[in-house]
């Protein structure tokens, strides 16, 4: 059975969503006692903890921050030349040095089953840099983010495959969205693709399914800041996670990632991203996506 949209407006743009879904019900401040009701959502105490503000942005009034019931991640950490990081890097960001002459790249898939704005999928190629205003050695800064699980990190491509995700995305965080086609599926296998806005393959990724574990809600809590512009000014974006169930392998030997052609492929390639030092498939998480703040470091006006 085909299913039913209805019609919305964000950023003064009109939208087709699920109709009777979260967004058409809610507009992004839901009733968490409906949401508990939904066995799709898992255990939601963790949100509970998060209160919604109504919040000015670039777009209007909105609710924020915006929840993430229940998610999906895999994702490959690799290496790249710093110096082709940096040449892709505005100023003043600096790749964070794994070691002499190489930087990291992370290629992440995303898969977002029950969230505030409707299902949707995700890909995401990042630059790692290093955390605005810090001292020190690059390597001490590297240490430190893996010890905290807090990572900084320049987006440079973040498709999506709904029409909301974009316009939120695009219009209220002025990340590098568009709309094509993603798959992410972990099953007996992990297999992930994203195609090129033609509809002909970009990138796929097909890896044997790891062994997971389990751990209970908010016992492994992590952070990731997107640092990027708004407006012409430099902004941080945090994304807080709840990790539920999880698997991760240093220097896997039977990922296969092929790139095919197309902007992810491209950019991968213009990157220099190479070896993978790090395959992470997370079956479970919860997420909470905050809105931009502006950045008060130094060298960063």
């Amino acid at each position: 059975m085909a299913e039913e949209f209805t019609e919305v407006e964000f950023a003064d743009q009109k939208l087709l969503v699920p109709r009777g879904g979260y967004y058409d019900r809610f507009r992004s401040n839901p009733d968490l006692n409906e949401v508990v009701r939904d066995p799709t959502a898992g255990n939601i105490d963790w949100f509970r903890r998060i209160p919604k503000q109504k919040v000015e942005s670039r777009v209007g009034s909105i609710w924020a921050p915006n929840f993430y019931y229940r998610a999906s991640t895999i994702q490959l950490l690799m290496t790249a030349p710093l110096e082709r990081l940096q040449a892709m890097l505005p100023m003043p960001l600096e790749p964070l040095r794994a070691w002499p002459g190489r930087g990291l790249v992370a290629l992440t898939f995303f898969s977002y089953a029950v969230c505030d704005n409707d299902p949707y999928d995700e890909v995401s190629i990042a630059v790692v840099v290093r955390r605005p205003g810090a001292g020190g050695s690059s390597i001490a800064d590297l240490l430190g983010q893996l010890k905290r699980r807090s990572f900084y990190a320049h987006v440079l491509a973040l498709p999506v495959t709904t029409e909301i995700a974009r316009v939120r995305g695009v219009f209220g965080y002025q990340l590098p969205k568009w709309l094509t086609g993603i798959s992410v599926k972990i099953g007996a296998d992990v297999r992930a693709s994203i195609a090129a806005t033609d509809g002909s393959p970009d990138l796929t990724l097909e890896a044997p399914l790891p062994k997971f574990t389990k751990v209970p809600s908010q016992s492994r809590m992590g952070r990731s800041t997107m640092v990027h512009q708004v407006d012409g000014r430099w902004h941080t974006t945090t994304v807080q996670s709840n990790t539920l169930s999880f698997a991760q392998k240093t220097l896997p030997r039977e990922v296969t990632l092929t790139r095919h052609s197309g902007p992810m492929t491209d950019l991968l390639n213009g990157l220099g991203a190479s070896r993978i030092l790090q395959l992470d498939v997370v079956r479970d998480v919860q997420l909470v996506l905050n809105m931009p703040v502006p950045l008060n470091a130094p060298g960063f006006a």
